[in-house]
Order: C-alpha cells, then sequence, then structure tokens
C-alpha cells in the first residue's frame, strides 16, 4: 500500500507539475483551463477523444470516492431518524448485491443536484482550483505532516520536526495563494455570468 501510494502521488504531482510549468511557461497568464481544445485546437480528434475519457474515467472514480462520506453521513442519519420506515430499511437481494430503493433514489437525486449545480457554473476550471487550493494543505500536507509527527515522536524542536513545519507553512503560504487567485478568477467570471451559458 505505501509503495502504490508513493507511487500514484508522485506520478500524480510530475503531471501535474509538467502541465502546470509548460503551460505557464509557453502561455504565462492566458493559459487556458483546458490545454487541448482553451486555443482552438481540435485537431487530431482521436487524441482528444482519448483525453476526455481519460478524464471521464478520473472524474467518476473521484466522484464515487469523495462523495461516500456524504452519502453515508445522509443513510445513517435518515435510518436514525426514521428507524420504522421501510423505504429507508428495506434491501432486496439480487445476487451478491443489496440494493436499497432509499438507497438509489437519494444517490441518484444528489448526482442530478451536483450535476445541475455544475451545469449552472460556467466557469468550472476556477471553482474547482478553489476547492483545490482549499483542501490542499490540510488534506495533502498538514494531516499527514502531524500524523508523521505523532506516530513517530519526532521532537518539535529537532531539525526533523522543525523541517516539517516549514514544509507545512510554506505549502500554506501556496494554498493561501492559490486560493486568493481562484478567488479573483470566480470574481471575474461572475461579472459576466450566464446561467447554463457553457465556459466564460
Amino acid at each position: 500500500m505505501k509503495q502504490a501510494t508513493r507511487l500514484s502521488v508522485a506520478t500524480t504531482t510530475v503531471f501535474y507539475m509538467l502541465c502546470g510549468c509548460m503551460g505557464y511557461a509557453a502561455f504565462g497568464d492566458a493559459a487556458p483551463d483546458n490545454l487541448l481544445t482553451g486555443f482552438g485546437f481540435y485537431e487530431p480528434f482521436w487524441l482528444l477523444d482519448i483525453a476526455n475519457v481519460a478524464i471521464v474515467v478520473h472524474l467518476v472514480g473521484a466522484y464515487q470516492v469523495f462523495c461516500q462520506p456524504i452519502f453515508a453521513f445522509v443513510e445513517r442519519w435518515a435510518a436514525s431518524t426514521w428507524p420504522d420506515s421501510v423505504f429507508i430499511s428495506r434491501e432486496f437481494r439480487v445476487g451478491p448485491f443489496a440494493l436499497s430503493v432509499f438507497r438509489l433514489t437519494w444517490r441518484s437525486a444528489f448526482v442530478c443536484l451536483t450535476t445541475v449545480f455544475a451545469m449552472l457554473l460556467p466557469f468550472f476550471g476556477n471553482v474547482v482550483g478553489l476547492l483545490g487550493a482549499v483542501s490542499f494543505w490540510p488534506l495533502t500536507v498538514y494531516f499527514p505532516v502531524e500524523m508523521y509527527i505523532r506516530q513517530r515522536g519526532v521532537p518539535g524542536r529537532s531539525m526533523q520536526g522543525i523541517c516539517l513545519r516549514m514544509l507545512s507553512v510554506g505549502c500554506l503560504i501556496v494554498s493561501i495563494a492559490a486560493a486568493a487567485g481562484s478567488i479573483a478568477n470566480v470574481i471575474e467570471a461572475l461579472k459576466v455570468y450566464k446561467p447554463f451559458s457553457g465556459p466564460c
């Protein structure tokens, strides 16, 4: 598990850094959200199709992983609030699967609502940038660093402890700067906002 996590984080970091740094080096502030189509490049179609399939596969999997805590919370809350409800508690066995009408209804409604919400926001890249900036430091840096310090018993005044805290503070500063930039982009996009209009 540790090797798989290291490999996946390293690979993701390399690809994101390459896209970000090369895009900025080539286009500066005019770098589009979508490097493949952001400046009118639609040929060859097969390359764009492969890239879009990869994005769909990535987002469908990520959406499921990130939504599971929300699904579990609402389903536990509903079961404790209405313990005698047949609609909430009844499950149908279909082979090895247990299907619940409540889960199917609730999860489908949630996906539909988030899809409509995403369609309302034509500046999707700016919102994703803001969410990424807000979640980067606590989830990717702060909690893992603090867990490592506690697990390993790293003294706070040791060189390793100081370096880990400096890394955390440095990443916090980067996250704050990224969030400020994303907020500025969202404000700019809101000035010309039209619901369901597509990219701004």
